[in-house]
């Protein structure tokens, strides 16, 4: 059999409960519900870092953060398994975020068509990419908080605003066209890579007018409503982050220590409506891989690098390991390589993406690689997944109280350490689902704490043991 070409579309900061066919009926996601039900989707994948850089540097790398190095944003990344692609025969195309820093590192692509964070106000304002350049031809300039501090309510908004410019100038349906022209204008290859880095729904929150309409009409959406008391639960670095919050804008996102209901339930609207906009593009690419005569030997692939807080436990964006934060869709697509409609529930991790991609491309595996291959369960072949998942993320702009947290996560408890502090996270998600209950320090659960001490002791050594070639690295 040829090898298959392979799409992989990769949102940004997007929450594992916004699609409709998982469970969750308040989304309006018709295209995403289509390939649910035709595909495979994995209900139980889990971050290797809850931020940009780290978790895409562990992705492409099939690295570990802490044997890669890369254990927070703004840290250099470049090297990839993309590569190994190129040298089995694909023609790697990345259209859109790929966070690479620099962010026109090469990175193993043989086209790079680059559109990063909707809004570098401070970082990176060197940088000019397609959407800048897009916007500069139309003598127009791109929304940010530069803009959006001049509104007389910036400060109740939470980073909701509604996108006032030409609707192909979004960013994600920037991005997204971007990629249908070079599949509907460039010769089709035997075999195609192309990587489609949509940044929302990241912040901004800035869905155009017509698709937030659906969601502000809804009495259905799910509000958060932390309680005192879970907020006074919090760790310290979780406390400082919500006061850091209020106090730095961080991608036009003003924070609010006790925001109303109607302001919660606004923020929540904009950030469905924009899931609902990249739904949209995901099938009008479906219909031009299809008319392209890609699809009779295709996988598409949709996933995120992480989730958003979106309020929950008082908190703004990511940089926490709750599950809304760690856990992402994660969706393969194929209709003549994989059974239609399954679910599987097992454990896995973002970067078990790597392995996968490699073996569908009957490509190498770069050495060192810490990622494990999910083929076994696309196959439908005997496949048990992981017992425990890890996540990891050294001290960030908005993380200033914390140097260092990790996630050790079984099937019924979480725990997260934070590295020279006192306290930290426990939670019983058989009976607390929610994490609402911080069990932290409760005499009675010691030894759930030192089991998953343990684990995370394990994990380490043997991620050395795995690593001692760093010459191989991401950095």
């Amino acid at each position: 059999m040829t090898k298959p070409h392979i799409i992989l579309v990769m949102t940004d900061q997007q929450r594992f409960d916004t699609i409709a066919a998982t469970g969750h009926p308040y989304m309006k996601t018709p295209n995403l519900d289509r390939l649910v039900r035709e595909g495979v989707y994995f209900d139980n994948c889990f971050i290797n870092a809850p931020s940009c850089v780290p978790s895409r540097a562990a992705l492409f790398s099939g690295l570990y953060p802490h044997a890669s190095g890369v254990l927070k944003n703004g840290q250099h990344w470049q090297k990839t398994w993309v590569s190994q692609l190129g040298e089995a025969g694909y023609h790697c195309v990345n259209v859109g975020k790929m966070h690479t820093i620099p962010y026109d590192a090469k990175a193993g692509f043989h086209e790079r068509f680059v559109v990063e964070n909707k809004d570098r106000f401070f970082e990176g304002r060197w940088f000019a990419d397609e959407l800048d350049k897009a916007f500069a031809a139309h003598k127009l300039t791109k929304p940010s908080r530069a803009g959006y501090r001049s509104l007389p309510d910036y400060g109740d908004r939470m980073g909701a605003f509604t996108w006032e410019m030409p609707k192909s100038l979004h960013p994600d349906i920037f991005v997204a066209e971007t990629a249908m022209w070079w599949l509907e204008t460039r010769p089709r290859p035997d075999a195609l890579f192309m990587q489609i880095g949509l940044p929302g729904p990241h912040p901004p929150y800035d869905p155009l007018p017509e698709y937030l309409e659906h969601y502000l009409a809804r009495n259905d959406l799910p509000v958060p409503q932390p309680t005192e008391a879970e907020i006074a639960g919090l760790p310290a670095y979780l406390k400082e982050k919500r006061q850091h919050d209020t106090e730095v804008d961080h991608d036009a996102v003003s924070w609010k220590l006790a925001p109303t209901h109607e302001e919660m339930r606004r923020l929540r609207a904009h950030y469905y409506a924009n899931v609902t906009m990249i739904d949209e593009q995901i099938g009008r690419l479906i219909e031009v891989l299809d008319t392209k005569g890609y699809l009779d030997n295709c996988v598409v692939i949709f996933m995120s690098d992480h989730g958003d807080n979106l309020g929950e436990h008082g908190l703004s964006q990511k940089w926490s390991m709750y599950e809304p934060v760690t856990r992402i869709p994660l969706l393969f697509w194929s209709p003549n390589l994989f059974s239609d409609g399954r679910r599987i529930h097992e454990k896995c991790q973002l970067f078990d993406l790597g392995p996968t991609i490699l073996d569908l491309a009957g490509a190498q595996h770069p050495k060192p690689f810490q990622a494990r291959s999910l083929l076994p369960a696309l196959k439908g072949e005997e496949w048990s997944g992981r017992d425990v998942v890890f996540s990891e993320q050294a001290g960030d702009v908005a993380m200033t109280g914390a140097r260092l947290i990790t996630m050790v996560r079984d099937d019924r408890w979480k725990v997260v350490f934070i590295h020279g502090a006192k306290d930290g996270q426990l939670f019983d998600l058989e009976t607390d689902p929610l994490e609402q209950h911080n069990l932290w320090g409760v005499p009675e659960h010691a030894g759930t704490i030192s089991r998953l001490k343990d684990a995370f002791i394990d994990w380490r050594q043997n991620s050395l043991l795995e690593t001692m070639d760093l010459n191989a690295a991401v950095r």
